[in-house]
């Protein structure tokens, strides 16, 4: 018998090779995407359409949760507010948070996951090289489960899935190399859908992924600082 996965997959790298990682261990996965009306929402959706493709997945569903921008409070949702450009040595939480965005995701992907019969939900979520968003932390998947355990039926059994939550940005850029990952059709701009910017954050620490793991990050950029 299948044992099913839904996974929150972005585009971005780190969600890409959390399916790649959950894929390996056996799973059929069932791919979940959300528009929230960020930035480059519709490069985001681009760039899960064409993994999904790569990696033949016809169980897909794409979520509208607009009402995160209306909440508004990040720079990711709100035009007003500037996305920052990078500081990888910035302490606390940067404007890009979007508040309480993982347990949204979560809710959503427990629901989904239910009515499959899934036993398994995965998210890329990063926790010692991230921006410092406090819904990326191992204790709050912990209390999520728990919070699923409680909420859906007694037959229901859901886990939580983050491989690569220990995992440093270059862990996560040489893991997915061992793993065939096409990172050429991942997207992790803040800013940008046609050339990524370079200097937001997300890409900051993409490609200080990359070129602390000696690889060439396959996607064009504006600028392509060193970050060492």
């Amino acid at each position: 018998m299948s044992k099913i996965a839904v996974v929150a997959l972005s585009g971005g790298m780190d969600s890409l090779v959390t399916l790649a990682e959950i894929r390996a261990k056996g799973y059929d996965i069932a791919a979940l995407h959300f528009n929230y009306g960020q930035r480059t929402e519709r490069r985001e959706l681009e760039a899960f359409h064409a993994i999904c493709d790569h990696y033949a997945i016809e169980t897909r569903l794409v979520v509208d949760v607009a009402y995160l921008a209306a909440i508004g409070a990040s720079s990711l949702t709100d035009p007003s507010i500037e996305v920052e450009r990078a500081n990888l040595d910035r302490t606390g939480i940067p404007s890009s948070y979007v508040p309480f965005r993982n347990a949204n995701i979560l809710a959503i992907a427990t629901s989904w996951a239910e009515a499959l019969g899934a036993s398994a939900i995965g998210i890329g979520a990063v926790e010692e090289d991230s921006s410092g968003y406090p819904d990326c932390r191992r204790e709050f998947f912990s209390a999520f489960e728990r919070v699923i355990e409680l909420g859906t039926r007694p037959d229901t059994h859901i886990t939580i899935l983050t491989p690569v939550i220990g995992y440093r940005k270059a862990e996560i850029v040489r893991r997915g190399v061992e793993l065939g990952v096409p990172f050429e059709l991942s997207w992790s701009c803040y800013v940008r859908s046609d050339i990524a910017c370079g200097e937001c954050d997300s890409c900051a620490l993409r490609l200080r992924g990359f070129q602390l793991a000696g690889i060439e990050d396959p996607i064009p950029y504006v600028v392509k600082p060193r970050y060492g």
